[in-house]
């Protein structure tokens, strides 16, 4: 394998220092080396964070590359910003909180270079708490294209820090919306309509961060409503039925407001498998 790649991940100050810290290290121990890191300063940050981020800049002084945002402007937006930086056509998304196993790059390529056509490759993650080695559940995603975008009516196909894509297909599509909670969600769905194929690797590359308090941050009248209005954005763009967007946003409505001891059932034993 010799496709040069991009890592792109973006930090902004409430993020936790420590978990950051495992983040880029998991991103430089990869089985197959990124080219260059594109990381995006969201706005402002903390002592701890530059500290950390100064370290990454002297060890891979040619390889990680700091794009600095004069305000807070939300991860859609760095994003957007941060891929005009991005050198290559293949770009490996990252968060600050997560850990890539080990071979997640190398296996990634592996599937664009045996298959051309598709333009973004995703996989499982393992959800955990406080270790990555004892993970709490699976976030498992369908395979093949045509199994994705069926799924993609209801839920978000791919699991989005484990992503890696064609630069031009993102470009191809808008980009990102600023659209809160379902950003990647809705450019999903814009790929979609434009022809792009998928595919999701069918193991876990990613162990993916689960905050103390994700089940109460998943629920709430607020966070029901913006689900709510991601859902009628999807359905004003063309890109989902009426229909499918009164299911949806029933659905979701329902999970949302739902006392925290109920939405937990409905996460571990419906929504997720162990």
């Amino acid at each position: 394998m010799n496709k040069r790649i991009s890592v792109l991940i973006s930090l902004y100050e409430k993020n936790d220092p420590e978990y950051f810290e495992q983040a880029m290290i998991s991103i430089f121990e990869q089985t197959y080396q990124p080219t260059e890191v594109i990381l995006v300063i969201d706005g402002d940050k903390t002592q701890e964070q530059q500290n950390i981020i100064d370290y990454f800049q002297l060890k891979y002084v040619n390889i990680l590359k700091v794009i600095q945002l004069d305000k807070n402007n939300g991860q859609g937006a760095a994003l957007n910003e941060g891929l005009k930086y991005c050198s290559y056509e293949l770009v490996a998304r990252m968060d600050t909180d997560d850990i890539s196993k080990k071979t997640r790059f190398e296996k990634q390529v592996s599937i664009f270079e045996q298959n051309p056509e598709i333009d973004v490759v995703g996989s499982w993650v393992d959800e955990f708490f406080d270790l990555p080695n004892e993970k709490i559940s699976i976030r498992k995603v369908p395979e093949k294209h045509f199994e994705i975008a069926k799924f993609a009516k209801y839920r978000c196909p791919f699991n989005h820090p484990a992503v890696m894509y064609k630069k031009s297909k993102i470009i191809e599509c808008g980009g990102y919306e600023q659209a809160g909670l379902l950003d990647d969600y809705i450019l999903w769905m814009k790929m979609l309509k434009i022809g792009a194929i998928f595919y999701n690797i069918q193991e876990s590359l990613l162990c993916y961060r689960l905050g103390n308090d994700m089940y109460k941050r998943r629920g709430g009248i607020k966070y029901a409503i913006d689900e709510c209005n991601s859902q009628l954005f999807l359905f004003r763009s063309g890109l989902i039925s009426l229909p499918i967007t009164l299911v949806n946003i029933f659905v979701r409505f329902f999970v949302r407001i739902v006392p925290e001891k109920i939405r937990v059932l409905i996460y571990k034993n419906v929504l997720r498998k162990r």
